[in-house]
């Protein structure tokens, strides 16, 4: 059953084209999930170092449906009620994404690529009945010794007023002849918690998020893109420590920043750190042992 309440919009198809830039191209009407998944599947990698990405853009109003919302909360760890968390948008911006990553103008086959950063910032807030107009558009990109790293943009408005932006960074690995960056050292904090990520954790987030990559959903479709055992979805990860400090959070002018740092195997059991900084409340999420790092971020005031 679908959860997500979303009004059919008006098709709308168009490019315009600026001096020396790509096509930038506006889509409203979302096609099916499954049949944007089987595009994804079958797509083939055409970019080049030298090429830069095209100005894709994909927007659609919706309606934020409280039984999807609720079950966002429940498989991320919030507490009963109503308020929209800081990465709830992001998710229901996942149809836009993967019918970006589908357009034929898109250079990347994107299924199993790895996703380095999150940053969401709650500005404004709003009644949950009223009609949503979600945006996700590709930003900047940039050359590393691990290949091209890319943002996707995103905004959510009500009533025109911008009331959520956020930016996923994802990595297409590829040689680029560049040298490698020293890692920073990584903090714990203090008074760890300790979790345990279930083996179902991919796809029950998956179902709930609308992305079904398969590399979280389980080992077998995880190793076919080099994966020993299905991973959880980073924005789950994001989610469920945002979760652990839910009462700690304002209502709004905020934003939480979040580097990946390795793949969360499932399942596992993790420890979640934080600390309290001058620029802001720290947190991190490391290993049963707390050698290696799946993420850290930032909560810091807008």
């Amino acid at each position: 059953m679908d959860l997500m309440n979303s009004p059919q919009s008006t098709s709308k198809f168009s490019e315009h084209h600026v001096l020396d830039a790509k096509p930038s191209i506006l889509l409203e009407k979302l096609p099916c999930m499954p049949a944007l998944l089987g595009k994804l599947a079958f797509k083939q990698t055409t970019f080049q170092i030298s090429d830069s990405l095209p100005a894709l853009s994909a927007e659609q109003q919706l309606v934020i449906d409280p039984r999807h919302l609720a079950a966002f909360r429940s498989i991320c760890g919030f507490k009963l009620g109503t308020q929209v968390p800081a990465t709830y948008l992001q998710t229901l911006s996942m149809p836009l994404v993967l019918n970006i990553m589908s357009n034929q103008h898109f250079p990347i086959r994107a299924l199993g690529k790895m996703h380095l950063g999150n940053k969401v910032s709650v500005l404004e807030s709003f009644d949950i009945r009223q009609p949503v107009t979600l945006t996700a558009s590709i930003g900047d990109s940039l050359l590393t010794s691990r290949g091209l790293e890319w943002n996707m943009d995103f905004s959510a408005k009500v009533d025109n007023q911008l009331v959520w932006s956020g930016v996923s960074t994802y990595l297409f690995d590829c040689e680029t002849g560049m040298s490698r960056r020293e890692k920073p050292k990584l903090m714990r904090g203090d008074n760890p918690q300790e979790w345990l990520v279930p083996n179902g954790t991919g796809r029950r987030y998956g179902r709930i998020s609308g992305d079904c990559n398969p590399i979280h959903l389980s080992s077998f479709t995880a190793k076919l893109f080099g994966f020993k055992s299905a991973i959880a979805h980073g924005m789950w990860s994001k989610s469920r420590c945002i979760a652990a400090l839910e009462d700690q959070l304002p209502e709004t002018g905020y934003s939480v920043d979040v580097v990946f740092h390795r793949p969360l195997y499932l399942p596992s059991t993790v420890k979640f750190y934080t600390r309290q900084l001058e620029t802001g409340q720290y947190f991190s999420l490391f290993n049963r042992m707390g050698e290696k790092a799946y993420l850290s971020g930032l909560i810091s005031e807008i």
